[in-house]
């Protein structure tokens, strides 16, 4: 319960990212649907927002909300996404994924002005891969790109649904779960994974985050990347003040 209450206190700091006529990148993942119900209340008090959403499980929950949604072909820029990740490291660097949708949520992320990040306390690391890292791939590369990665060091697991076949992506790709140990450098194995040809996307998003909102018992912690070209001024003005 710890845990859930840190989520919604982040979710709703996120909140104040938020301006009338934006278009708001949704994430996905127990964290982000918080964000997006609280969004939904204030969609229907008068807020005029449009939603992207980054996986169906996220669009649905943003229909039953009553938020509307457009696309990245009629809005290309993305003014606030609101997203949660897996683990977040001292520098704001991401491992995303545990729900599938690393793929859409990289591409939204990218085509943001502010990429905004909400967590409870258990999500912070000091060094990335507690966790194994996602690697989002085409099935008919499956047996090759896992040898490819255990030939890296990790140990690999292609993830599987609750009927025990393997899990499908929004996109009709597959995940290896590949377990690293403590990544000591992220960027160089991002690097390699970027050049394997069948990857499709992998669950390490680094200087990607320019906010992180961590909820830690009463408190909300703000973070801030320097690490990214900053927004434009009238997202910089934005101070994560209670909704």
């Amino acid at each position: 319960m710890a845990n859930e209450r840190e989520k919604q206190a982040a979710a709703r700091r996120s909140l104040a990212f938020v301006r009338d006529g934006y278009v708001v990148g949704l994430g996905s993942g127990s964290t982000a649907s918080y964000a997006i119900r609280y969004i939904g209340e204030r969609v229907r008090e008068g807020l005029k927002i449009r939603g992207i959403p980054t996986s169906a499980r996220s669009r649905d929950l943003a229909l039953s909300a009553a938020i509307p949604l457009t696309t990245l072909e009629e809005n290309p820029l993305v003014d606030v996404t609101i997203d949660g990740a897996d683990e977040i490291d001292p520098a704001l660097n991401l491992i995303k994924g545990g729900g599938g949708a690393l793929l859409r949520e990289k591409i939204i992320a990218s085509a943001s002005r502010v990429v905004v990040i909400i967590a409870d306390s258990t999500k912070q690391v000091q060094i990335l891969g507690r966790s194994p890292l996602p690697v989002e791939i085409v099935p008919f590369a499956g047996a090759l790109l896992a040898a490819r990665i255990a030939a890296l060091g990790a140990s690999v697991q292609l993830r599987r649904d609750g009927a025990g076949k393997p899990f499908v992506t929004d996109e009709g790709h597959h995940i290896l779960d590949s377990n690293f140990g403590q990544i000591a450098d992220p960027a160089q194995l991002a690097g390699k994974l970027d050049r394997m040809p069948g990857v499709a996307e992998h669950g390490l998003f680094l200087n990607m985050a320019h906010v992180v909102l961590v909820g830690r018992g009463k408190e909300v912690l703000e973070l801030n990347s320097v690490r990214r070209d900053p927004p434009g001024p009238e997202q910089a003005a934005v101070t994560a003040k209670d909704p």
